[in-house]
Order: C-alpha cells, then sequence, then structure tokens
C-alpha cells in the first residue's frame, strides 16, 4: 500500500529537492506540499497523509506550533521533522510535542528513506549526527526521582519496561505476578502521566532513572 506524504517546507527549493528523492523510493508519493504550518493543517485535515515531513522554521506559523496543532486534529498522521536546527533543545521539544522522528536536512537519500520507513512502522528516527547531543542534553536535566513520587519498586520496573522487556519477563525476573506488574504499569504511567513505551523511554533517559548506555 503506498505511503501518503505531505512535505511542508517554506522554501521551494527544498521541497524539489525532497520531492525528487520521494519519487526514487517505491510506495512512496507526495499528496500534497505546504509553506508555512497553517497551510500544513488546512492540508493535514483535507489530504489525510500517513505522513508529515515537517519542516521548523517556516513564515506565520512555525512547525513547532503547527505540531501542536497536528496531534489534536491529525492524531493518525505521523510527523517526521525535516529541519537545519541541530540544537538538542529543539529536538527534544519536537520529540516532546509529537514528532515521530527528527531527520537534518542535510541527510542523504538513503537515510531519508530509513527515516520514513522507521516513521511509517510506528517506529521513532534520529539523523545519527544528533543522537548524541540529545542524549547528553537529556541526562543533563537529571531531577531528583522522589518528586514524581514513584517507589523503588516502581523505578525498577520502569527501568525494565525502557529496556524492552515484556510484563511477563518482568513478573519472573522479579517473582511478582504479572496482575502486579501490570498494576505497577499502570499506576507509573497514571503517576508520569505517559502512555507509551518510547516516551517513557525518553523520560527515563532524560531522568537520569537509565543510562544513554542501557
Amino acid at each position: 500500500m503506498t505511503c501518503r506524504v505531505l512535505l511542508a517546507d517554506d522554501h521551494a527549493v527544498i521541497r524539489a529537492g525532497v520531492r525528487a528523492m520521494i519519487q526514487d523510493i517505491d510506495d512512496y508519493t507526495i499528496v500534497g506540499e505546504a509553506e508555512d504550518g497553517k497551510e500544513t493543517v488546512e492540508l493535514a485535515r483535507e489530504l489525510e497523509p500517513d505522513i508529515i515531513l515537517l519542516d521548523i522554521s517556516m513564515k506565520r506559523v512555525s512547525g513547532l506550533e503547527a505540531l501542536q496543532v497536528l496531534n489534536r486534529h491529525s492524531p493518525d498522521c505521523k510527523v517526521l521533522i525535516l529541519s537545519m536546527h541541530t540544537g538538542p533543545e529543539v529536538v527534544l521539544e519536537a520529540l516532546q510535542k509529537g514528532a515521530h522522528g527528527y531527520l537534518l536536512k542535510d541527510a542523504a537519500a538513503f537515510e531519508l528513506r530509513m527515516a520514513l520507513e522507521a516513521v511509517r512502522r510506528g517506529d521513532r528516527y534520529l539523523s545519527s549526527a544528533i543522537v548524541q547531543p540529545v542524549i547528553e542534553q537529556a541526562v543533563s536535566k537529571v531531577n531528583a526521582h522522589s518528586e514524581h513520587g514513584l517507589t523503588q519498586r516502581q523505578l525498577e520496573i520502569l527501568r525494565l519496561i525502557t529496556r524492552g522487556e515484556s510484563t511477563r519477563s518482568i513478573a519472573n525476573g522479579l517473582g511478582l505476578s504479572v496482575k502486579t506488574v501490570e498494576a505497577h504499569r499502570a499506576q507509573i504511567m497514571k503517576r508520569l502521566q505517559i502512555h507509551d513505551v518510547p516516551s517513557l523511554v525518553l523520560y527515563a533517559v532524560r531522568e537520569g532513572i537509565i543510562s544513554p548506555d542501557d
């Protein structure tokens, strides 16, 4: 099934270059192009694309502003940021506002393909050049875990969840019942107001609950 892509960038030359690369990728097609955040939101509602390639610095309404609206009104659209900004603060803000990936504009065609494939299947993608700075920025913002009211047992379960352990595996490893682990997991997500594993991983790295090498 062909993946429908909406391209949003205020530079026609950039759009033309990205369009040409996507045309060479099987099973992907550009269904629309937007020049700013406002037009992106409008076209997303009208065209219902699968993926939105979204620039950050655009006239009138920025990509980050559009991202917040897209999350509310077009939740089924996956957003892949395509930007020249490499600052980890910007990358983290984009991820926290709902972006599924962050690709730099100088990426080669093969990396664009990798990013699109990752986002299409529901994974996150970060350009290799920004992974380490983003992790370092996240780790530098470590806060005391006690502020969030997690017990030591919940912190232990959180670490295992972020490492990809299944509920049954965690239960077996800690000598707990599956229902007990499920209850802890629900309490963790409720307490942190986080409801998906990728966001839990991002939170755990940022808060120093796990290290970048875990």
